[in-house]
């Protein structure tokens, strides 16, 4: 039966799909002049030559349809993008006048009229606004981005953009809105949400100086903000439309911009997404005639092919070749308000999921600030590193107590949006809100390895809120997905009374492993909740135990490394259960293995 499970497990793949990579671009430069069809067909064959990226820079995203110097003629943009063969993101601005929007309509028609199919071909989807909802937040009002428009403005303007494209030739083409990701998990944005075909966030952790912004945290600061808009899309596509680390300006709470730390955030966000999701990426080149500050762009104000700093992904070679695969992405509870910080460049112009392995995260410390060098791949080691996971959350909290077993335990409620974190490779857990089990705050953890005492599951059973009333029986296989969560059982026997038990999550690279096998992809983690009964082979979705707490979370879920969920005094004789759950747009197939390398969930005591 394994050998038919490991056949099965090899042969899963998720079906691949045309995936975009680009820079966003403006209509004029930094001394207002007009950028015109020449001037962006250098930029794209640019961005198609530069060095280190494979030639995968070939879409490009647009923030107004309007050629500038001009009341509504169709940017030369286009006519660029079809020399070069560059796809476009087409953008309609939206905070201005109406006069303003009509004028964005009157160029996308007249675009239609003078392009026909060649423009059909090059756009890959329609932007109505860009920020729009944040720069009437409080924190865009406080750091002067207005105009913005409301949400219902904005809907109203998606409707009227819906209903000039319907018979044309570029009806069938997706509609979005691009906004920062505190925008979204507002939930009185929720009707913006409700009224586009996709989502295009924006996220500068250099700019998030409410929470820890040095660079060390970057990576993680965006993928929480990736993933806390996902959960909130209603299921439909999240794409990158903004996101970068300034080579020069001023020092942002903690965030430093030098060439270094672009570099790091390059390495750490760029080449985790690219290939993976729709991605454009901030900004080829933002300094000419004259350098911003902040400055994002990778190309200089001289527009070379040879970047600023080295664009070669960690573990590819400069040559090689960008993988592709589908770019949707995953529905999960609708989140609270946000609070914190997330502006963009002040100088820009105001106008299923894949299958392929994710790289290796360089280690962040070395692009700190005064050094002059990118930092260093993780080696390829036999051993996995360990992850310690830390909760914080930029609101006051309030203690409760809960009953886990025979123990009474506090943790913490909070009423708006919690962020888990990934730090560091000490085996010391942190936790501090209503989303991690206050047990796992002790330093004292067991091995993350099974050379010691461990206990596996007894069941695994998976549950899909898409059968909300069918069993599916045990399993040999943990399952995390957009709508499948896995329940384990463990029988803990009373010799473990008096001793420190570790939840732990292993999760090796796929060359480590001997006797199995997985399927991942998409970008996310996984939550794990401990329940208040064991399940069995009827357990359903509707009726499944319900959760007793939430013992922690795993925003960032990579393979190679071995997670510590929790730790504290073992349940001795106890069947204790545990339900893991996707977030983001994770989905994960292993069959669960003690053999070398392990895989899956254990609970290891010492």
């Amino acid at each position: 039966m394994r050998a038919s499970i490991l056949a099965l497990a090899a042969s899963l793949a998720a079906a691949s799909a045309q995936v975009y990579q680009g820079f966003n671009y403006g209509s004029v430069f930094t001394n207002g002049a007009p950028i015109t069809e020449q001037d962006y067909e250098r930029e794209f064959n640019t961005a198609k030559q530069l060095q280190g990226t494979s030639g995968g820079f070939t879409s490009a995203r647009l923030f107004t349809t309007i050629q500038a110097g001009t009341a509504n003629s169709p940017t030369e943009a286009i006519q660029a993008a079809k020399v070069t063969q560059t796809t476009l993101l087409l953008g309609l601005f939206l905070s201005s006048t109406d006069e303003a929007f009509n004028n964005e309509l009157t160029a996308l028609r007249s675009a239609i009229t003078q392009y026909g199919q060649d423009l059909v071909d090059l756009v890959i989807g329609i932007s109505v606004g860009s920020e729009d909802l944040y720069r009437i937040s409080p924190t865009g009002i406080e750091n002067k981005s207005n105009p913005g428009e409301s949400p219902d403005a904005v809907v109203r303007r998606i409707n009227a953009v819906r209903q000039a494209l319907s018979g044309t030739i570029l009806g069938s083409k997706p509609i979005g809105h691009v906004d920062t990701w505190t925008a979204y998990v507002n939930s009185s944005n929720a009707a913006v949400i409700e009224a586009v075909d996709f989502i295009g966030v924006d996220a500068y952790p250099y700019f998030q100086t409410t929470q820890p912004n040095s660079i060390e945290n970057g990576a993680l600061l965006f993928f929480e903000a990736f993933n806390l808009t996902v959960s909130v899309s209603l299921g439909k596509p999240v794409w990158i439309t903004e996101t970068g680390w300034p080579l020069s300006g001023p020092i942002s709470a903690q965030a430093v911009a030098n060439l270094a730390n672009a570099k790091t955030y390059w390495d750490n966000v760029g080449c985790r997404v690219f290939g993976q999701i729709n991605t454009f990426w901030y900004t080829l080149r933002d300094s000419f005639p004259n350098t911003p500050s902040p400055s994002f762009g990778v190309a200089g104000s001289s527009l070379s092919n040879v970047p600023l700093y080295d664009l070669t992904c960690p573990g590819r070679s400069s040559s090689s070749s960008s993988s592709a695969g589908s770019s949707t992405s995953s529905s999960l509870a609708t989140s609270s308000e946000a609070t914190g910080d997330s502006t963009t460049p002040a100088q820009r112009e105001t106008s299923a999921t894949p299958s392929v392995p994710s790289q290796d995260i360089p280690s962040q410390g070395a692009g700190s600030s005064g050094s002059s060098s990118p930092s260093p791949a993780i080696q390829n080691t036999a051993a996995p590193s360990v992850k310690t996971i830390m909760t914080y959350t930029t609101v006051t909290t309030c203690p409760v107590t809960y009953t886990e077993g025979s123990q009474t335990k506090t943790s913490q409620t909070t009423s708006a949006v919690t962020v888990t974190s990934t730090h560091g490779t000490t085996l010391a857990t942190v936790a501090s809100s209503a989303s991690a089990q206050a047990a796992s705050s002790t330093a004292e953890s067991c091995p993350t390895n099974l050379d010691g005492d461990f206990e596996f599951p007894h069941l695994i059973v998976p549950v899909d809120k898409n059968q909300p009333d069918k069993a599916l029986g045990t399993s040999y296989n943990g399952h995390v997905s957009l709508t499948v969560s896995s329940l384990f059982n463990f029988d803990l026997p009373t010799s473990l009374a008096g001793k420190t038990c570790s939840l732990v999550f292993l999760f090796p690279k796929q060359d480590q492993l001997q006797t199995s096998n997985y399927t991942l992809s998409g970008i996310g983690g996984i939550t794990v909740d401990r329940l208040k009964s064991p399940s069995d082979s009827a357990t359903t979705y509707n009726n499944q135990p319900e959760v007793n707490v939430t013992v922690n979370s795993i925003p960032d879920l990579q393979p190679g490394n071995s997670y510590i969920i929790g730790s504290g005094g073992c349940f001795a004789g106890d069947r204790s259960a545990y339900k893991v759950s996707a977030t983001g747009s994770l989905d994960l197939d292993y069959f669960q293995d003690f053999n070398p390398s392990p895989i899956g969930l254990y609970i290891t005591s010492c």
